[in-house]
């Protein structure tokens, strides 16, 4: 079986906690983490700058950075598209929930975890940012077909946000995920083959 590989960027400042972290991500029998250790916040968002993370472990007291849960609002500030697992000292659950309030997956007490718990957070924080995602994309998707859209009254083409005049089909198409299968409405079939269309009728 493939061993899955997951870059792993931890932000800690106690060299015990940070050694004892890295020792359950060594540990694990099937992922692969490799990490990258920084003990201060500004070298924490040098690194996020340069360098793909898949998870960020965050400590939330630095010695270069804020108080409270400031450290977290510069880190996602950068780094919003990557799941956050914060690390504190503090058994706070109004802390844990303002934390995944402001951008965290996951909450984790430094001295409660253990090798197993670390795991799991990281892969259900990884699977619930790309969840969040894809959902976010799609609301974004659906905004488009919202609003005023400038339409031709007697072609019906739709104007783009380039000022191109497209088929409501094609419009619709790139703005979206639906797939058009195309027939003949009776007014239309009417029209188009009356001698046809009357004789259906009649019969």
């Amino acid at each position: 079986m493939e061993i899955k590989s997951i870059h792993t960027l931890l932000i800690e400042d106690n060299p015990d906690d940070a050694l004892l972290i890295q020792r359950y991500l060594t540990d694990s029998p099937r992922v692969k983490y490799n990490v990258i250790h920084v003990a201060l916040l500004a070298d924490g968002l040098k690194c996020l700058k340069n360098i793909f993370f898949d998870v960020v472990l965050l400590d939330l007291v630095l010695p270069d950075g804020p108080t409270g849960l400031t450290t977290l609002e510069k880190v996602y500030a950068l780094a919003s598209r990557i799941p956050i697992v914060v690390l504190t000292g503090h058994d706070d659950d109004e802390l844990a929930i303002e934390a995944v309030q402001k951008g965290a997956q996951d909450y984790l007490v430094k001295g409660q975890i253990t090798g197993a718990m670390l795991g799991r957070s990281i892969q259900y924080a990884i699977e619930r940012k790309k969840m969040l995602t894809q959902l976010e994309q799609s609301a974004k998707e659906i905004r488009k077909l919202r609003g005023f859209l400038p339409i031709c009254a007697n072609c019906k083409k739709i104007r783009d946000d380039k000022g191109y005049w497209t088929q409501v089909e094609t419009y619709i198409s790139n703005h979206s995920e639906t797939e058009f299968s195309h027939g003949i409405c009776p007014d239309c079939a009417a029209k188009l083959y009356p001698t046809l269309y009357k004789k259906d009728t009649e019969t």
